[in-house]
């Protein structure tokens, strides 16, 4: 293409990282208008296009186009991972849409209707979240796992949600990647060491400043998470419900730092073994981690000890399509986050994966919304409400019987998915994320009806009518 043909291509000016926070502010770039009805996930947004005209930030038409490029963007990088056929969930209709001003708030999330980023004024700073293309590209994140694998949604499990939110950061990393400048400036300011802390690992500066106003050890003291961390597995059963960032709880956030964690090393070490060291090589070693991601949601049953799962299937997945080239760098990573133990990285072996392919090799996105969950009932009493209690507990057949590690040695055993789904309910409760309507609380009901806590989740009738049922409302 010619110098002249390009500069006839129409531009609008966005970010192409999260604008951080005054006084680093990252400056917007030209790009060309971006292409919203992308396959197979295409996307919307509620608002007018305005004309793409070179308006700056703190404008309307800014914020819509650098959230119409982050769609874009993340659209363009999932797609040719998933396998085919894969679509929306069925909820969210042909498009996926986003809602750029849904109110007042330092929040986001996907519903399974759409996108709704909110927006605030922090320290004179007009933060709002669809200005950031990290935070849209992590809850397209969410929507592109729900397509995947809607199990997950409503799963009652500390991990299966933590998946879900390592997903979204995962998903933010690879969107970033996707672009070459950025790829040339990470490598850059990591003299490419991709382990190391950098504005791609960094997720949601801005954000994350804006929170730590007013909560100041709820985030990290230079984003809202780091993938470039060292946090290492605990059974999430046996942590506090909540805690301040520099611990690890089993709030879903939280906990998600241990597989993005890993996410970057697996990404860093396959760089390191490509043929070029350069941005080229680095876009190559993205792409092959998102597909071995895909390749290991799609097939990972849902269970108990669900990120050893999902590592698992990594790692044969690496083995059904590059030969196990990368078994290496995946095996460390997970065994540095303690995501496997070193008696379960082990057993993944090549004939074990040929011996258990066929069920893998079959394995399909969607499916049944509870397919692999089992539903267990508990005393609705116990946590204020007036009839039994049904939950989905994740109890799929595990295809490897492996682990993630014990801190004083060998393999966590994992826990019961009764005693899983309970967990999860109670610190729900606990965080004051569940909306209980007036007419299923009991006299001794304990609901946090404050307004700056969002409800994650709601009590209402089962689908059989029988009693009352945990359903999540979003992922935010």
């Amino acid at each position: 293409m010619t110098a002249q043909q390009q500069a006839a291509i129409p531009t609008v000016l966005v970010y192409e990282d999260d604008p951080g926070f005054p006084p680093r502010v990252n400056m917007p770039v030209p790009h060309p208008v971006p292409q919203l009805d992308t396959q197979p996930f295409p996307t919307a947004i509620a608002d007018t296009a305005p004309q793409p005209n070179g308006a700056g930030p703190g404008t309307e038409a800014f914020r819509y186009w650098v959230a119409a490029d982050a769609l874009s963007r993340a659209s363009q990088t999932w797609g040719p991972l998933v396998p085919a056929g894969t679509q929306w969930h069925s909820t969210v209709g042909r498009a996926l849409t986003a809602h750029l001003n849904a109110g007042k708030d330092l929040n986001a999330f996907y519903d399974r209707k759409g996108l709704w980023f909110f927006r605030s004024t922090v320290a004179g700073v007009n933060v709002a979240a669809c200005e950031s293309p990290e935070v849209v590209a992590h809850e397209t994140g969410h929507a592109i796992l729900d397509a995947l694998r809607p199990q997950l949604f409503d799963a009652a499990s500390a991990e299966a949600a933590a998946l879900h939110e390592a997903f979204g950061d995962i998903s933010a990393l690879l969107t970033s990647l996707h672009l070459e400048p950025l790829r040339i400036a990470v490598l850059a300011e990591t003299q490419s060491d991709l382990e190391l802390s950098s504005r791609v690992s960094r997720m949601a500066e801005q954000l994350g400043a804006a929170i730590r106003q007013g909560h100041p050890n709820a985030v990290d003291p230079d984003c809202l998470r780091n993938m470039s961390n060292s946090f290492f597995y605990r059974d999430p059963v046996h942590l506090p419900p909540s805690g301040p960032a520099n611990t690890l709880s089993s709030e879903p956030h939280s906990f998600s730092r241990v597989f993005s964690g890993a996410f970057l090393k697996i990404v860093a070490g396959i760089f390191r073994q490509q043929d070029l060291q350069d941005q080229a090589g680095l876009a190559r070693a993205a792409e092959i981690a998102g597909q071995l991601m895909v390749d290991a949601v799609v097939a990972a049953p849902v269970v108990s000890g669900y990120y050893a799962q999902v590592a698992g299937h990594m790692i044969a997945a690496d083995q059904r399509r590059n030969g196990g080239m990368y078994g290496q760098s995946l095996r460390s990573a997970f065994i540095r986050h303690g995501i496997l133990s070193l008696e379960a990285a082990a057993t993944i072996t090549e004939p074990e994966v040929a011996r258990r392919g066929a069920g893998m090799a079959e394995a399909t996105p969607g499916g049944g919304e509870h397919e692999g969950l089992t539903a267990v009932t508990i005393q609705g009493s116990t946590y204020g409400v007036t009839q039994p209690l049904t939950l989905s507990a994740p109890a799929e057949e595990r295809r490897f019987g492996i682990a993630g590690s014990d801190p004083a040695g060998g393999s966590v055993r994992p826990t019961d998915p009764q005693q899983v789904a309970t967990s999860f309910l109670e610190d729900l409760f606990r965080r004051g994320r569940v909306h209980v309507a007036e007419e299923h609380r009991s006299a001794t009901a304990f609901v946090d009806d404050s307004p700056s806590r969002l409800k994650t989740h709601e009590i209402k009738g089962s689908a059989t009518g029988e009693g009352l049922a945990l359903v999540r409302r979003c992922f935010d």
